[in-house]
């Protein structure tokens, strides 16, 4: 079916509920590493508690997939999956600060990580849904937009909240996570579930071009039976392009959980030189945070940049150049000494998370059928999962063993895995519109 060209602010409507998304996202990804050391994990044990980030994405995401490309509500067939999942995630992040021990904070971050999940997976496909091939780009890019928006303001907002609003700790509070932390994920619920809700109102979907054959195809397929036989065939059918995507993006991923899991406690203890409860690690915390901040600033503004360069360049070309940019940038991280110098890295690294999040989904968009759209981005995750439990289940006794407890020489690791995925960009052979057939 060929879908109508949108406007600006149509595709900005249909994309705004990430800008929820991203805000849940960044309050986890600046903050989590801290919340559990706070509660008394030790360096080498936090790749193990971030396991639920990738493994509820492994099992999420393609189920999700799959059963919103066979659901038509009065709804539509993508947002009832945007709904449940930013109601279920707010309670999550309501509930994450008031944590009392180290273990109930890891069942809530699998909660929130499955409950971001089922909202989150759907908006990619939505994209292949409701717009024409060739404005695609432009719509992974303004996705790539409200994400950098989003994780701009949930990451700096413990430190805006400390030095702009002078919010302090309670005398004799007794928090051991402080009360800035909770003010953040307050705030996080709300503004999670309000964007989510504004896509909703806002957007109308397309339903299925033929009903008929629409409901017989559900019916058809229906059972787990089915579910798992489709998923099987669908990873081992998978494009070609898809194929040579995996391998950019299971490097790409796995540089960025390095820094998810170390960079904080990288520069609160080697920067800062501090250690889990004093005030230097404290004031290293909040400077991660903007750090996380920043780069997430400067991937919403270069995804203006992006919306320019794709009308010029190929996606191929722009993502060689940005992962490059982050790479080098990741690497420079060992030899900063100064707190600010780390703006600088912040910069390459904003300018790489710009592309990671868009143009990778617009060459895989293109190389795929529109009525496995849901299906195939959530196969497409698992790209981005395995990476991330490999390292969740290796990191700890490398940085024990190898690094003596050190986190920063991960952050250098992460550098060199961006590089890697600069190489295998060059091998990618994106598909052409005509290529792609329903």
């Amino acid at each position: 079916m060929n879908r109508p060209r949108l406007s600006f602010w149509q595709i900005w409507n249909m994309s705004f509920g990430f800008f929820g998304i991203q805000f849940g996202w960044g309050l986890q990804m600046a903050n989590m590493s801290a919340i559990y050391q706070y509660l008394g994990a030790d360096a080498e044990h936090l790749p193990y508690l971030w396991l639920a980030a990738p493994l509820t994405g492994l099992i999420v995401q393609p189920l999700v997939g799959y059963f919103s490309d066979r659901t038509w509500t009065g709804l539509g067939r993508r947002r009832p999956f945007f709904l449940v999942g930013a109601i279920c995630a707010s309670l999550a992040l309501i509930a994450m600060p008031n944590s009392s021990t180290l273990w109930m904070a890891a069942g809530l971050l699998w909660i929130l990580d499955a409950s971001v999940n089922v909202s989150m997976e759907p908006f990619r496909a939505f994209v292949g849904d409701m717009l024409p091939s060739e404005q695609r780009k432009q719509g992974f890019a303004m996705q790539s937009l409200l994400i950098g928006g989003g994780a701009v303001l949930s990451s700096a907002l413990p430190w805006i909240l400390v030095n702009v609003f002078n919010v302090t700790e309670p005398e004799g509070s007794g928090n051991a996570i402080p009360i800035t932390v909770h003010i953040a994920f307050y705030a996080g619920a709300a503004v999670f579930f309000l964007a989510v809700l504004y896509t909703i109102l806002t957007t109308k979907e397309y339903p299925p071009e033929d009903m008929e054959a629409f409901k017989k195809m559900k019916e058809e397929t229906k059972g787990w039976t089915n579910v798992f036989k489709e998923i099987y065939h669908g990873i081992r059918s998978m494009p070609k392009t898809m194929r040579q995507l995996a391998v950019v993006q299971f490097f790409t991923w796995f540089a960025m959980f390095c820094v998810w899991i170390y960079f904080v406690p990288a520069i609160s203890t080697e920067i800062f030189g501090g250690v889990p409860g004093d005030d230097a690690y404290q004031k290293g915390v909040e400077w991660g945070g903007l750090c996380f901040s920043v780069y997430n600033g400067v991937a919403f503004l270069f995804a203006f940049v992006l919306l320019a360069l794709v009308k010029f360049f190929s996606e191929k070309q722009i993502h060689v150049v940005c992962l490059s940019i982050g790479g080098l940038s990741l690497i420079s991280t060992t030899f900063v000494t100064d707190p600010g110098m780390l703006m600088v890295v912040m910069v390459g690294l904003g300018i790489a998370w710009a592309s990671i999040l868009s143009m990778p989904y617009a060459m895989l968009s293109n190389a795929i059928p529109g009525s496995k759209m849901g299906f195939y981005m959530g196969v497409f995750n698992f790209f981005i999962v395995i990476p991330q439990i490999i390292a969740s289940v290796g990191l700890g006794s490398i940085v024990q063993f190898f690094f003596d407890g050190r986190a920063m020489p991960v952050i250098l690791c992460g550098g060199i895995s961006l590089l890697i995925a600069v190489l295998a960009t060059f091998r990618v052979k994106p598909a052409d519109y005509t290529q792609v057939t329903d």
